[in-house]
């Protein structure tokens, strides 16, 4: 597949250089080597990469998914020759530092080339996604030791990681993980239990799998503040980090998905005792961390992974847009609405008012989510390298803030797009030929993993924006606050009208979340969260849109023309929405609270 129809490149190159300036990290020490030549062409050997390894087999890992036969896993080879291209080209540790054979790429630029990657298979994808944030979390915080043992064979893609929370009877609610860890005289600890929904859990596409697996040590106190995070290879690593012994870890089945079918997802049990790893049973696994902070440790790789998952609902959504769009262009069908003659030719599509309505709303979800994606890794590199230490802490601030929305509004709106690019397609989308129910079906796991809507709704209106006084919430308004000043200042009429809208849409949005927590009480003001949340990632959706415009300015040429375009109807269309989500947060309806389970 070409990979115009995957991303748009002059959409990436403008985001990256015309409104986000990446080129102006290289002026900090860690990015010093770098140029925005060097990121453009990293940017291209993605494209490349992806178009050739990660494409052609996306519809064959979806109709052969992974099977389990009792002893192994069998996936389509291609996966394997993909993730080792993958690995080969330096791409698992482009970010990382130098000392660790990293390339420090910024987060920002990292995030732009990997995209490409999700946007052609995003199943194949999901295998070094995981190793990466895996191998970050131990970058952070495992001991040196570990680190020397466990990272460098990630990193060249010979092993895998694997993040290992959920529990059949817990689900989400991690305060009820029961995987429990007993302490061993060496200093490691033996685990037992079961792990559920265990995304690339096994395989053999590599030599080893380092899980990260949540448990509580005999005698932790109950809840979230009972738990450790614990390094539990398949195989056991040796102080020497050479490949020892079969670790007691086994492969209880496969989860067969409705998509995302290639990402072999799978039930584990701990210490059943089909391995004795040291002629005993119990997965042998190594403290991560403090005792007692395993789930502190893990947000490290949660929010990692929930920025991948905005991300690749994101670009899901961008090829499925494109593919809509060319489909629009070339077929030819009907005649305008003001055409009298039957006999004259039809035309494409595209020349369709509903259609453009479509394709248009598509390109606003797309192209805002993209933005809004790489506005959060760029927060990341501020984060972590603004030569300011205040800078730095309201970078972080602000990523805390935007991350539920990162994850959420691009799973909700980036499907709404692969759902129009069947209705453009009409009955052909629905077909498997075309390759645009796939994306749906792929895309519809965002809403649910790594949180659902509903916790990432908790977690925004319950915590992010009221903690420490409302500072989240205030760091937001100042950033918007500061776009819409530059819009007014900017004396277009059409920028000051979208300035104007925002600035609204972002002081009702604090009074509605005001509103909504004036009783002080969590069950009354949290019971509208998720409209809260909605309305939340529309109002900063919108404000990313104005960001670019304000960017485009009086620019000419179809591309810019396209951008003015979609942030119109963003602005004009979509924004429009939050008013009646903000008047129901603002009400303190409590009818979710009041319906009687009974009456459903």
């Amino acid at each position: 597949m070409s990979p115009d129809l995957l991303l748009a490149r002059r959409d990436l190159a403008f985001l990256l250089h015309e409104w986000l300036d990446v080129a102006a990290l290289c002026a900090r020490e860690r990015y010093a080597e770098h140029s925005r030549d060097t990121f453009d062409a990293v940017l291209d050997l993605s494209a490349e990469l992806a178009a050739a390894q990660f494409a052609p087999h996306n519809a064959l890992s979806d109709a052969q998914e992974p099977q389990f036969d009792g002893e192994t896993v069998t996936i389509v080879p291609e996966v394997g020759a993909a993730v080792r291209a993958f690995a080969e080209a330096g791409l698992v540790s482009a970010a990382m530092d130098e000392s660790v054979g990293g390339g420090q790429l910024p987060h920002v630029v990292q995030q732009a080339c990997f995209a490409w990657f999700q946007a052609a298979n995003v199943s194949t994808s999901g295998y070094p996604m995981l190793t990466m944030a895996n191998a970050n979390l131990l970058l952070a915080h495992a001991s040196p030791e570990q680190v020397a043992r466990l990272v460098p064979p990630m990193l060249d893609g010979r092993w895998f990681g694997t993040m290992c929370l959920s529990e059949p009877q817990a689900g989400s609610s991690l305060a009820d993980v029961a995987t429990r860890a007993v302490r061993q005289p060496d200093g490691t600890f033996r685990l037992f239990g079961n792990k559920m929904w265990i995304s690339g859990g096994d395989h053999e596409l590599g030599e080893n799998i380092v899980h990260l697996v949540l448990a509580r040590v005999e005698g932790a106190p109950p809840g979230v503040k009972g738990l450790s995070l614990f390094a539990t290879p398949k195989y056991v690593v040796s102080a020497s980090g050479d490949r020892g012994e079969r670790n007691d870890v086994s492969l209880a089945g496969l989860n067969h998905k409705m998509g995302f079918r290639g990402t072999v997802n799978t039930v584990l049990n701990f210490g059943e005792g089909r391995h004795l790893p040291g002629g005993a049973p119990g997965a042998v696994g190594e403290l991560v961390g403090e005792e007692g902070r395993g789930l502190a440790v893990m947000f490290h790789m949660m929010n990692e992974a929930r920025i991948g998952v905005g991300a690749g609902a994101v670009a899901l959504g961008y090829t499925g847009y494109l593919r809509a769009l060319a489909y629009a262009r070339e077929r030819v069908q009907g005649r305008p609405l003001a055409g009298k003659d039957p006999a004259a030719p039809p035309v494409p599509i595209a020349e369709h008012a509903d259609v453009r309505r479509m394709l248009l709303a598509s390109k606003s979800y797309v192209e805002g989510g993209l933005a809004l994606v790489l506005r959060a890794a760029l927060l990341l590199d501020e984060q972590h390298t603004h030569p300011s230490a205040e800078a730095r802490e309201r970078a972080g601030a602000l990523l805390d803030v935007l991350t539920p929305i990162v994850k959420s509004w691009p799973s909700q709106w980036c499907l709404a797009a692969n759902d129009l690019a069947i209705q453009v397609h009409g009955g052909y989308g629905y077909t498997r030929e075309y390759g645009v129910e796939q994306l749906y079906r792929d895309n519809r796991l965002n809403p649910i993993h790594e949180g659902t809507h509903g916790i990432q709704a908790l977690d925004l209106l319950g915590r992010k924006l009221v903690q420490a006084r409302g500072t989240g919430l205030q760091l937001l308004l100042e950033a918007v606050r500061e776009t819409v000043d530059r819009a007014r200042g900017t004396g277009d009429e059409v920028l000051t009208s979208y300035a104007e809208r925002v600035s609204a849409a972002a002081d009702r949005f604090a009074a509605a979340v005001a509103a909504a927590w004036e009783s002080g009480d969590p069950h009354a003001a949290l019971v509208n969260a998720t409209t809260g949340l909605e309305a939340a990632g529309h109002i900063v959706v919108a404000w990313t849109w104005l960001d670019q415009l304000v960017a485009v300015g009086d620019r000419g040429g179809a591309f810019y023309d396209g951008k003015r375009a979609a942030g119109r109807y963003f602005l004009t269309h979509e924004l429009p929405k939050v008013g009646p989500m903000l008047d129901l947060l603002a009400g303190g309806d409590q009818l979710f609270n009041e319906v009687d389970p009974a009456t459903l």
